[in-house]
């Protein structure tokens, strides 16, 4: 799995799976579209306007944790 996130255009984009077939890209908001396989693999999940859906709180940091060992990532959002 990747993360980007690209402050110039405020997009970011979570992808699952390298497009390796045809994908379709669906558009589920103004804000949210994911990019899908005819099979119904999920290749990636892109958030428009993404440093408002992302933030946490007003510092605007992504704050990334694993679940399982309790280890925390920030990433400015800026």
């Amino acid at each position: 799995m990747k993360f980007t996130y690209d402050p110039r255009y405020n997009i970011a984009y979570i992808r699952f799976h390298e497009k390796s077939t045809e994908v379709d890209t669906v558009r589920l908001s103004d804000e949210l579209v994911i990019d899908m396989a005819p099979d119904g693999t999920l290749y990636g999940i892109e958030l428009l306007n993404a440093n408002e859906q992302l933030r946490r709180d007003e510092t605007e940091k992504l704050l990334i944790v694993n679940e399982a060992t309790g280890e925390q990532v920030e990433f400015p959002l800026s």
